[in-house]
């Protein structure tokens, strides 16, 4: 599916309220002056939708940023990223050498829904349908649950915790989760 730009820009602007009081967000881009919008959302939104993958509610209050990953790491470039960024270069550090490598999987990487439909059901009902499509080709899955709150919604989608938490210096913990296709 080929998402048009103005989805890909709800989809920016979803994750940009949905993740606005997030504690790592927070602790990745600490300066109010940086937007996560330009530096974190849209690139990712933008690579999702060329594989068509990203995901977005019909009514345009959650999205799902997926991204495929081959079973072996990508070669990462974090060292083009300028200083004031550092933080997020520790984050993609610890993060990939927690990432499960040797099968290819995808990555649910920002799931979200705007603060004003949260409840609704809109973010498991993307999960549900993008997962009931992942059990479908045998793909298994990976994603980092940001908070602790977050870890049962993955838990009861099928997705298990693969050890500590990423710890983030002086930041909050993620807990990284895989999920087995299931039959």
């Amino acid at each position: 599916m080929t998402m048009t730009n103005t989805a890909c820009e709800t989809a920016v602007r979803v994750l940009t309220a949905a993740f606005a009081d997030d504690p790592v967000t927070r602790w990745l881009l600490p300066d109010p002056a940086v937007d996560p919008a330009d530096v974190v959302f849209r690139p990712l939104a933008q690579r999702s939708a060329a594989h068509g993958e990203l995901a977005l509610s019909a009514d345009g209050t959650a999205a799902a940023v997926w991204l495929p990953r081959a079973a072996e790491p990508p070669v990462l470039d974090d060292e083009a990223l300028p200083d004031h960024l550092s933080r997020l270069r520790t984050f993609i550090t610890l993060t990939e050498q927690r990432h499960p490598n040797g099968r290819a999987h995808l990555h649910l990487v920002f799931p979200g829904v705007a603060p004003e439909a949260r409840g609704r059901g809109l973010g498991g009902a993307l999960l549900r349908e993008r997962l009931a499509a992942a059990d479908a080709e045998g793909v298994p899955a990976y994603l980092e649950a940001s908070s602790p709150h977050s870890r049962p919604l993955y838990e009861r989608h099928g997705f298990r915790v693969t050890g500590d938490p990423i710890t983030l210096p002086d930041g909050p913990p993620m807990w990284p989760m895989w999920r087995d296709p299931r039959p």
